[in-house]
């Protein structure tokens, strides 16, 4: 939901409140508390989508003071502390949600990703395992591509590449999956599938430094040298301090 539309609806549900007699009276029902209470979290999630995390807080303020135990303020509460950069925050309010509701896929795959951008990977991957199986949620391919990264960054690679197929099996249009797999094909020496993926993942995607790196790597393996000096340029010329950049030089030697 947009910012203008969250402020719509909330606007009309006060209004409402008015004609009914009073925005006090249709707070006195839990209904009425209920519907506000969303009007407020979309209204916070409105102002988050725009980086206005300060300004996403006095919402969800009144969210909770209509009922402290809303999970989904408390989630999106969760979200705006770790757009902040204070984790401990963000960390207590996921908790709080999914104590109000376990079974919601969607609180839990957003703490998995908060636990995995903390570095926290054996907590994430017990998270995104638990989404993974709610066989109904409709992100379900990205829990299987986070469960791939998660396995990845514990040096599992058997495994990441298990979760990432199933990633792809789910949809195959994730871009950040093919680029996985293309690197992890290429390492095994699969260079035909790791050729499918990355330019599967090119027609997707922009380029940044390791993409352009691998895509150097495959050219230079399928013997295409005009190719492999296009993505150096574009490496200089984009990223010429990165650490892919130096690991190409040293490969041209």
């Amino acid at each position: 939901m947009t910012l203008r539309a969250a402020l719509s609806l909330l606007t009309l549900l006060l209004l409402a409140g008015c004609v009914a007699g009073g925005a006090g009276d249709r707070l006195a029902s839990e209904q009425g508390r209920g519907e506000a209470g969303r009007a407020y979290v979309q209204l916070a999630l409105g102002y988050l989508q725009q980086g206005l995390t300060e300004q996403a807080k006095p919402p969800l303020a009144k969210a909770l003071a209509l009922n402290s135990r809303d999970a989904d303020a408390h989630a999106a509460l969760a979200l705006v502390f770790q757009a902040q950069g204070e984790p401990a925050l963000a960390d207590r309010h996921f908790r709080t949600a999914l104590a109000q509701r376990p079974d919601d896929t969607r609180i839990r795959n957003n703490y998995g990703s908060f636990l995995y951008a903390q570095g926290r990977f054996r907590e994430a991957e017990v998270v995104f395992r638990l989404a993974a199986a709610d066989t109904l949620y409709p992100q379900r391919s990205r829990v299987y591509e986070s469960l791939g990264l998660t396995a990845l960054r514990q040096d599992r690679r058997d495994e990441a590449r298990e979760h990432l197929h199933k990633a792809l099996q789910l949809n195959p249009r994730q871009p950040k999956a093919l680029l996985e797999m293309a690197e992890l094909s290429y390492e095994n020496r699969h260079y035909v599938p790791a050729r499918d993926y990355y330019d599967r993942f090119s027609q997707l995607s922009d380029h940044d430094a390791r993409s352009l790196l691998v895509g150097s790597r495959l050219a230079r393996v399928f013997d295409e040298p005009a190719t492999v000096a296009e993505l150096g340029q574009q490496l200089q010329r984009l990223y010429p301090g990165t650490p892919e950049y130096q690991q190409y030089l040293s490969e041209q030697r």
